[in-house]
């Protein structure tokens, strides 16, 4: 397998497939992760993507690291599906108003209007390319250069849960209501994490591609009713 670092400790390992946020290498990190889940390896505790890295937790009674690079050495590159290995999730968004404050701010820096913010943002299929954060929140990209903005310069202290966000080039949702300095553009009435005896189950998960299309503001509440119901 072609990577360009592996990184070594007693009871874990870092494989590296390149730098910087890249969808490509993105993809490259989930399809090696698939493959080696579907090896059922003894000795391996957890498999976690990043950007651009896989972070294989070990048990050192059973498995060395030497053992897993051997095996990752040995492994055919991975075969890189162009619609991303995960499933496909269609999430709606209710844009602007109350429910994106930073929607218009953001057309008038791009110099468009917030329909053509809203159109440009759905026009994408975002992969997810990792979670992190808060529990359930996925970064996916890659946004469209023309709505990509920084952060806000100064955070806001409490993002309501179900926020969209543009950060760069990544888009995201505050699954919980947390301080954030994304900039908000809408929201949807989906529970991206729903908590039970069994721990949380979370609607997205790395390697997910993404959708959003735009609902009014009726479809929000009557969607978000829905799902308090369950």
């Amino acid at each position: 397998m072609r990577y360009s670092r592996f990184a070594l400790g007693e009871t874990s390992a870092h494989v590296y497939f390149g730098e910087g946020i890249d969808q490509k290498i993105n993809r490259r990190v989930h399809a090696a992760a698939a493959q080696l889940r579907a090896m059922g390896l003894g000795g391996v505790l957890d498999l976690v993507p990043g950007y651009t890295s896989l972070y294989i937790e070990l048990d050192g009674r059973r498995t060395t690291a030497g053992d897993v690079q051997r095996i990752v050495d040995e492994l055919p590159d991975p075969p890189i599906d162009e619609a991303g290995p995960g499933s496909l999730v269609e999430i709606p968004v209710c844009y602007g108003g109350r429910f994106g404050p930073d929607l218009e701010p953001l057309a008038n820096e791009s110099d468009m209007t917030a329909r053509d913010v809203i159109d440009l943002h759905c026009a994408h299929e975002y992969d997810v390319f990792f979670m992190g954060f808060t529990p359930g929140f996925a970064f996916m990209g890659t946004v469209d250069d023309r709505i990509a903005r920084p952060r806000l310069a100064v955070p806001r202290q409490a993002v309501p849960a179900g926020s969209l966000g543009i950060a760069g080039n990544q888009t995201g949702i505050y699954p919980v209501k947390s301080p954030g300095g994304w900039r908000l553009i809408g929201m949807t009435p989906l529970q991206m994490v729903v908590m039970s005896p069994a721990g949380p189950r979370m609607l997205l998960q790395p390697g997910d591609r993404v959708r959003f299309h735009s609902i009014s503001e009726e479809e929000f509440s009557r969607q978000r009713l829905e799902c308090a119901a369950h």
